[in-house]
This record gives C-alpha cells, sequence and structure tokens, in this order.
C-alpha cells in the first residue's frame, strides 16, 4: 500500500525548502505542497513501499497502510525513530486490543553519506556490469554459480 501523509500531523517540515520526506524519498514521490506547506506523495502507484519515509518523518505524520498479511485490516502501522532504534506501532482497528511495538535498532558507527552498500560482496571485477551477481556465486552456497536442475525432485 502507498505512503499518505495526515494533513493534520504533517507541518511540512516547519516550511524548510525540501521536508525530510522529500529528501529520502528514492523514488521522488514525496514533494512538498507549496499553497498547504505539507507533504504529499503526488504518485501514490509509484510508490515503493520502502518506508524511509515513515521512518524519517519527525512528526509521525506519514504512514503506510500494511497488508492484511502481516497486519489486520483497518490496522495503522507507524514507526517512531531515536538515534539509536526505532520502535513501530501496531494499532488495531479495535482498540480494546493493546496495540503491538516491535523494537529494531539501527545501522550505527557509519556516518551519514558513507554506507558502502556493497562493500562486503565482491563480484570478482571492478565492473558492475559483470554477469556475476553481487554475492554470487558464495550466496549460492556453490564455487561454480548457479546449477542447472534438469530433474525437479519430488517429495
Amino acid at each position: 500500500m502507498p505512503s499518505f501523509v495526515i494533513m493534520d500531523k504533517c507541518d511540512g517540515c516547519k516550511a524548510l525548502d525540501t521536508t525530510a520526506c522529500q529528501h529520502i524519498c528514492p523514488n521522488d514521490l514525496m514533494v512538498l505542497d507549496k499553497e498547504t506547506m505539507k507533504a504529499r506523495n503526488q504518485d501514490p502507484q509509484m510508490c515503493w513501499e520502502c518506508y524511509n519515509c515513515v521512518k524519517i518523518c519527525p512528526t509521525q505524520a506519514v504512514e503506510v497502510r500494511g497488508y492484511q498479511d502481516f497486519v489486520p485490516m483497518g490496522a495503522s502501522v507507524t514507526a517512531l525513530r531515536s538515534t539509536e532504534d526505532i520502535m513501530w506501532t501496531v494499532q488495531f482497528r479495535d482498540k480494546n486490543i493493546r496495540p503491538k511495538r516491535f523494537k529494531f535498532p539501527i545501522r550505527r558507527g557509519v556516518e551519514e553519506g558513507k554506507a558502502q552498500p556493497f562493500g562486503h560482496y565482491e563480484t570478482g571485477d571492478d565492473d558492475l556490469k559483470s554477469p556475476t551477481l553481487m554475492c554470487e556465486p558464495a550466496g549460492l552456497n556453490t564455487e561454480k554459480g548457479p546449477v542447472k536442475m534438469d530433474k525437479v525432485p519430488t517429495l
């Protein structure tokens, strides 16, 4: 489900040129509406549901409706980000059910903008256009890469 902004909570990141969600969105979907000075998702159908905007919003104004397989219908999922961790809260439609909370640490020890996403993987050559995918063959536990299976194993 795409991200959406709760207008009553959004303060437009105090009317800066760009909002936090606009800065972090990998698909450039979040924009600042100059008339209302609030953020919005300009094309919900293109949302990747990466939750970056949800996690970075300082006022918790951005939400993503969870899928029914992990969030019951009518429930909401919000994130509260601190410097050390992220607290995810699932609030059920039935308010008599206590909310569920999950706490996860955030990445530490790496300055902002200094993370090396491919630093611990090697493709075998310096060219990212290599036919060997990142972490293969090590990720497949074979030295020769993917194994072609002629017959499908039966149970």
